[in-house]
């Protein structure tokens, strides 16, 4: 079974048409949600998993598209509409496909904004539309001011303490970017780099020891920069190596090349990787060298990593997302279509 998790979804011109309109409103007036038909979702959804089905990925964990979020905007309450309605249409999705898809909750973050909203949105999201996680930006400025503060800082504890209670793992995942000196995909990759070495230089893990945390496109730059930060640990006399510290979290396989994700496996282990691609996004283009979508990793892994075993490759297609985010009670329906049919993938 191929399980990524690491998805957004795809959605009618009539929902982002609904995102313009309260964006250039403010939601003054507030003229209601647009009332979009059943196929109407379902033809997207299709034309999702038809992408999905080209690759061989059996089900994906979708979530908002974050540069979508728009968590700068003012005022918050058009955040939290926006964010809390595309939310609703992941779950009309996951219930028109509800054995290829399982969702994840965008929340509704602002700068200098208390976790208030985010946390009740998190909360219906897993309570009452069986929802298995959430997305985490680490700076909800996108890029702009106030500085937010590390995902170390005591600011982010009442979001950890719901996402213990309720078990719900959260992929962190940067949003859009208003600097001008930053695209929004690098910016990506810094706001998950300061994330690791936040969390990480931080009380965070030893007051949540059961927090769950996913870092996407393979922890940034972390693992490329990884001696720095051992020699940082080592000259303040921290006892426990850099590398170690990294296995307190996870990571995906959303890194478009053999020797990165190469790497990455040899850094934390393949035992803290889940398999994502974010297909179709970023890497939906074709590599000039093969022909074949960047986002197309499982020949990567199969054919490109060879120190690989098959025991390796089931913990990244499946075992380890199964077991994180409780898919096998949350999304039995997903689990025991692909169970029936394929079985375990066991690396094939």
């Amino acid at each position: 079974m191929i399980i990524d998790a690491h998805g957004h979804i795809s959605i009618a011109p009539e929902v982002l048409a609904y995102k313009a309109q309260i964006f250039a409103s403010l939601l003054n007036p507030d003229q209601g949600r647009p009332k979009i038909p059943e196929s109407r979702m379902a033809e997207f959804g299709q034309k999702h998993l038809d992408l999905l089905d080209k690759v061989g990925t059996d089900i994906q964990l979708i979530s908002p598209r974050p540069f979508h979020a728009m968590h700068s905007l003012k005022p918050h309450k058009v955040v939290v509409e926006w964010n809390c309605y595309v939310n609703d249409v992941i779950a009309q999705t996951c219930a028109l496909f509800p054995t290829r898809y399982i969702g994840v909750a965008g929340l509704p973050q602002g700068p200098d904004e208390p976790l208030d909203t985010a946390i009740a949105e998190l909360e219906r999201c897993v309570r009452d539309l069986g929802f298995v996680g959430c997305l985490i930006n680490p700076d909800p400025a996108e890029g702009g001011f106030p500085t937010p503060p590390g995902l170390g800082d005591p600011y982010w504890y009442p979001l950890y303490e719901k996402m213990c209670e309720l078990d719900a793992p959260g992929l962190i995942h940067s949003a859009s970017c208003c600097a001008p000196r930053e695209s929004y995909t690098l910016h990506f990759i810094t706001e998950e780099s300061i994330a690791v070495v936040s969390l990480l230089e931080s009380e965070v893990f030893d007051r949540y020891p059961n927090l769950k945390l996913v870092v996407g496109h393979g922890g940034g730059a972390i693992p490329y920069q990884l001696a720095r930060f051992e020699a940082w640990r080592s000259r303040s006399g921290n006892p426990e190596r850099f590398r170690d510290a990294m296995r307190k979290l996870y990571y995906d396989t959303c890194v478009y090349n053999a020797e990165g994700l190469d790497l990455l496996f040899r850094i934390v282990g393949t035992d803290r990787c889940l398999f994502g691609t974010e297909n179709p996004g970023t890497g939906s283009a074709p590599d000039r060298d093969t022909g074949r979508q960047f986002d197309d990793l499982k020949p990567v892994i199969d054919d490109q990593i060879p120190w690989l075993e098959d025991a390796d490759r089931e913990l990244i297609y499946e075992r380890t997302a199964r077991e994180l985010y409780r898919l096998d009670e949350r999304a039995p329906q997903a689990i025991e279509a692909f169970s029936a049919t394929v079985g375990s993938t066991g690396g094939a």
